[in-house]
């Protein structure tokens, strides 16, 4: 287990996983569970002071999808089961040491998000890593 997390916060992360990449799949959804996973872990940049999922999910500013009605419902066994896999330890390119994520709406990624570069893109979501050097506990 990477992280601790309670019950509460494991349907938390499904949830969240839902309502920002429910339009890209599974395996969008994974990415989304490994950029919040990946925010608990770091200790740099605003993560720091970041404990938990409740931490990361909740931080200002952060997630948008907390305010997308499929937040708000129960998630789905098969939500709850991508969770799980994420906080087991699966990881997924190129969300692998990213901490960012969003959607544009041209289809286009920057090359760089908060002065990070860009890791790749999946689907609609371009996904940024932060340098090794800068928090190492991601690498």
């Amino acid at each position: 287990m990477l992280i601790n997390y309670t019950t509460k916060e494991l349907d938390l992360l499904a949830r969240i996983m839902r309502a920002e990449a429910l339009a890209e799949g599974d395996l969008g959804m994974l990415m989304v569970g490994n950029v919040v996973v990946n925010r608990v872990v770091a200790n740099c940049y605003t993560f720091k002071g970041i404990d938990s999922l409740t931490d990361a999910i909740y931080q200002k500013n952060q997630f948008s999808g907390i305010n997308n009605s499929l937040f708000q419902a129960s998630p789905t066994t098969l939500e709850r089961n991508l969770a799980e896999r994420i906080l087991r330890g699966e990881y997924y390119y190129p969300a692998t040491h990213s901490l960012w994520f969003y959607a544009p709406g041209n289809n286009s990624c920057q090359s760089t998000w908060y002065s990070q570069p860009l890791a790749g893109k999946y689907k609609n979501h371009c996904f940024y890593r932060p340098d090794p050097g800068i928090c190492q506990e991601l690498y």
